[in-house]
């Protein structure tokens, strides 16, 4: 949950981060910043006073670290529009930071002020609307009017090609952290936006503990909720913002949710998991996505703002998925086709020099060595007018890196995926495709009966249970232990009888049944188990 100096650290120890950098204490009581959480992870140079200067702004803040040293910071900007005097005070802060940090065991760092090079959240919001119209269909009639122009409606949304931005934008911070050894410093306004969506995106790519579930869950209490993203703004939660609104955690959900279904077997949850996720985001009886900071969670929590009697309120976590789903419909979060890593015994531990897993499926790129040592090597003077608020150049246009990153991208799928290695997802046009499941779940003309994922699903689902039931006889012949297989999704067994967009609807006589329960208030108001309950199937016969 990342609320305590034991879980970062035990972050940075698991990532070797700890030999750089070192958890600080120094909000405390908030004392610098209501925006930060009570802990977070700094260069181990820069002194504790230095943070309770500004707010916490200026000071790079550790997000991850690669294998080969490089690290992942994110920064909050100063500013654009501020007296000279208080310009010059800034400037002065800064440059004492950086000389503090420009000393070993650091390394040549590169520097992205994503407001430069994404879209903003205004662009993100405007785009979202557009492309959610698509999907409000009243009737028939409608639906079918818009299919014949659905590729160019689609087009015009341009939901998509942000999703492939940030995609882009990850590869080419991937290309910097592994392809050249270099640390990159990302850097918003107050680095709890898009700079969540870039870091977050660069650490399921580059680090397979992040696919497992319960790595995804930490990853979004470390980046999201601990990194101070404004959920009750952007989600616009209490409708007294609009301005405010934008649909940034979905954005991150639907670009995970491309390399889910571009690389099924790297991870452990399905999309099924990405979509109950996303639909947990609006229900307000959970704190996780309801508060734009750990300092106002704490305030609500603690019963300052309330009377007595209300006092005792405290709010569910979504990541308890017991208090939405039975046992049998929280299968359909685990993904039976996960590839889990294997794990060495102590004898080829021992014998065996491991390499680091991630440098597997790495493409043979020349690594590019530091003319100086230096936290902030040449670029330190323009990054610093840049957060001053002078407009300076993009700063990963270049037409060489460019090249580079492009050449880097070319190369790494012309080899064998590695599903616990690094992972890029395609982002040519043909490889961002639409979410699906969570788009078009509520239109039944858009439901292929008896197709789509839960086909291709069922059949391999049928190949496992063949060799576990194979495995299990020979186990038995040799009375070894039986052999343990991962629990087979539930209502699979004939894909025939099942609906694309399973398990949210299922082919009915008279309705659609989902096997999810999909209305909070009819969930609490009935307890029955949706997936117990026997459904009327329609025979394919009587269909045809």
């Amino acid at each position: 949950m990342f609320d305590t100096i034991k879980d970062w650290r035990e972050e940075l120890e698991r990532t070797k981060g700890n030999m750089k950098y070192k958890v600080v204490s120094a909000n405390e009581a908030y004392k610098v910043s209501e925006r930060l959480p009570l802990y977070f992870v700094v260069p181990m140079s820069l002194s504790e006073e230095s943070i309770l200067q500004h707010q916490g702004r200026g000071i790079p803040i550790w997000c991850w670290s690669c294998h080969n040293g490089a690290s992942l910071l994110k920064m909050s900007a100063f500013p654009k529009e501020q007296e000279d005097n208080t310009s010059q005070m800034h400037r002065l802060f800064l440059d004492g930071v950086y000389k503090t940090i420009h000393k070993p065991p650091y390394e040549v760092l590169k520097t992205d002020d994503l407001s430069n090079s994404l879209p903003s959240l205004q662009d993100i919001h405007a785009a979202y609307t557009r492309f959610k119209q698509l999907f409000l269909i009243d009737n028939r009639t409608d639906f079918w009017d818009t299919d014949v122009k659905w590729f160019s409606l689609l087009e015009s949304t341009n939901w998509l090609e942000i999703v492939r931005r940030c995609l882009k934008k990850a590869i080419e911070v991937v290309e910097y952290l592994e392809g050249q050894n270099t640390n990159v410093l990302l850097v918003e306004e107050y680095a709890s936006d898009l700079c969540c969506v870039i870091s977050s995106l660069v650490q399921v790519m580059m680090d397979s503990h992040y696919r497992t579930k319960f790595g995804f869950q930490s990853l979004i209490q470390k980046e999201w909720v601990m990194g101070g993203h404004c959920f009750l703004d952007r989600c616009n939660h209490l409708r007294q913002n609009d301005k405010e609104e934008a649909p940034v955690f979905l954005l991150f959900l639907d670009c995970v949710w491309q390399l889910v279904q571009q690389y099924p077997p790297a991870f452990e949850f399905t999309e099924t998991y990405l979509t109950v996720l996303s639909d947990s985001l609006y229900i307000p009886i959970f704190s996780t996505f309801f508060f734009n900071s750990q300092h106002q969670k704490d305030t609500n929590m603690s019963g300052e703002s309330y009377n007595a009697q209300s006092s005792h309120f405290r709010f569910l976590t979504v990541w308890d998925w017991s208090v939405q789903f039975e046992p049998k419909a929280q299968v359909l979060l685990n993904n039976p086709l996960y590839a889990e890593k294997q794990k060495l015994d102590r004898s080829q531990r021992k014998t065996t020099r491991f390499k680091h897993q991630r440098q597997l499926s790495l493409p043979l790129t020349q690594t590019k060595s530091s003319p100086k040592r230096g936290f902030f090597r040449e670029e330190t003077d323009n990054f610093i007018k840049n957060i001053l608020g002078k407009r300076i150049s993009k700063l990963i246009n270049s037409s060489d890196e460019l090249h580079n990153s492009t050449e880097f991208y070319d190369s790494w799928h012309c080899k064998p995926v590695d599903f616990h290695g690094l992972l890029l997802p395609h982002i040519e046009g043909p490889g961002i495709k639409v979410w699906a499941q969570r788009y078009l779940r509520w239109i039944p003309e858009a439901q292929l009966v008896g197709g789509g994922i839960v086909a291709t699903t069922t059949k391999v689902l049928d190949v496992m249970e063949e060799v576990q039931r194979l495995q299990k006889k020979m186990d038995e012949k040799h009375s070894q232990t039986v052999f343990q297989g991962r629990e087979v999704l539930p209502m699979l067994r004939n894909s025939a009888r099942l609906s694309s967009l399973f398990p949210f609807a299922m082919l009915q006589r008279n309705s659609l049944k989902p096997v999810l329960p999909t209305s909070t208030w009819k969930d609490l108001e009935d307890e029955e188990d949706l997936a117990k309950r026997d459904d009327e199937f329609v025979d394919l016969g009587e269909v045809i």
